[in-house]
């Protein structure tokens, strides 16, 4: 029985070696089977073409929430994408931009290239990173347990300044600094902080963030938790603005009616210092271009609110607008100045002849043009 077995297994080997070697055969044998199999997906290489890659920030974070509306509103097909990069923050997006392939846009803070020149000592950062606009402000959280009541009670105690290279470890920091009130300072995800601050591991939390935000938004509030109030001081005056938060951000946080003094950051939209007719340059070209010309789209819902305070004709101090924002910008300005002044032109052309319907003279065209003249002076007086 055990050799009958045998046989049959030693047969069927063969038979399935034989089978098999006839199927390779008959591959092989046929022209039309030996064409390679390709996965290459057509038009690929112009889709990357077109790609910008916007370093944005932690998903807890407002950056990311904006870079995403970028990527939404310039979406032009294989033309233009832009490709929304979750990183640490605001240090680490210029870090990202001066170092990391595919980065060529960054949304930041107006003091990060102060903390480039001063405490990284990266020589002409100025020169290398520039702005293509200003974006909204990041206002200071500084949430903290009950028993301490001011900045100063924070002194020696244990402070999370979220993640390295994000901007509550730049601007937070900043605050204390400046302030003369050393802390101890914890680097971990804010969210993690906030479970630490419950059994007394960590006295308070920092997180600069565009209010309001969701993690405190979303945040159970706990006995005696609050935010700890950042008062105005002329130390502040370089890069920083006076503001607070409400009851209307923070309604289970905030008692209603009332605020909380804080300090704000601006935020910029920042961009590598690409050289002129480089591969680079012309892809930020065709995003910046799209960037002013659908900009009001942007202040539209379903877009974050505080795209309406932006304005993308502001300054930064400090800073340089990129040669080809400030040219875009330019046009864009223009061409809305000239259909402002042709929409007064057909109003002031409707009023004279109003007039004339009642029996006035109507005035000749040299008299005409003078009488608009000085009604647009009037108007910008």
């Amino acid at each position: 029985m055990t050799v009958m077995l045998r046989k049959s297994f030693l047969f069927g080997v063969m038979f399935a070696t034989v089978f098999v070697s006839q199927v390779c055969v008959a591959q092989t044998s046929s022209p039309e089977k030996r064409a390679p199999i390709t996965f290459e997906v057509p038009g690929k290489s112009d889709m990357n073409a077109g790609t910008i890659g916007l370093a944005g920030g932690l998903l807890e974070g407002s950056f990311i929430r904006y870079a995403a509306d970028i990527a939404k509103v310039v979406d032009d097909g294989d033309k233009l994408r832009v490709i929304p990069l979750v990183t640490f923050g605001a240090v680490g997006n210029v870090t990202d931009l001066l170092q990391l392939k595919g980065v060529d846009v960054a949304i930041t803070q107006s003091d990060v290239l102060d903390h480039f020149r001063r405490e990284l000592n990266v020589p002409n950062i100025q020169d290398r990173v520039h702005y293509i606009s200003p974006l909204y402000r990041s206002e200071v959280h500084v949430y903290a347990r009950g028993e301490f009541k001011t900045l100063t009670d924070l002194a020696g105690q244990k402070v999370a300044f979220n993640t390295r290279g994000s901007a509550a470890n730049l601007t937070g920091q900043v605050v204390f600094q400046r302030l003369g009130i050393q802390v101890e300072p914890i680097f971990i995800n804010n969210s993690i902080a906030l479970e630490k601050m419950r059994t007394g591991e960590i006295s308070a939390v920092v997180h600069v963030v565009g209010k309001p935000n969701d993690l405190f938004a979303k945040f159970k509030p706990e006995p005696g938790f609050h935010f700890v109030p950042v008062e105005e001081n002329s130390l502040f005056d370089d890069y920083y603005v006076p503001t607070s938060l409400t009851s209307e951000d923070y309604p289970t946080l905030i008692p209603a009616g009332t605020e909380v003094a804080t300090i704000a950051v601006p935020t910029v939209l920042a961009v590598f210092n690409w050289p002129k007719n480089t591969d680079r340059y012309h892809r930020v070209k065709r995003f910046i271009e799209a960037y002013f010309a659908k900009f009001e789209q942007l202040q539209q819902p379903p877009f974050q609110p505080k795209w309406k305070e932006i304005n993308a004709a502001g300054t930064v101090p400090g800073w340089t607008r990129y040669k080809v924002a400030e040219e875009a910008l330019a046009t864009i300005m223009a061409r809305a100045q000239n259909a402002e002044q042709s929409k007064q032109r057909s109003e002031f052309d409707a009023f004279l002849e109003a007039r004339a319907s009642t029996g006035k003279r109507i005035p000749a065209s040299r008299e005409r043009e003078a009488l608009f003249n000085e009604f647009l002076q009037w108007q910008r007086r």
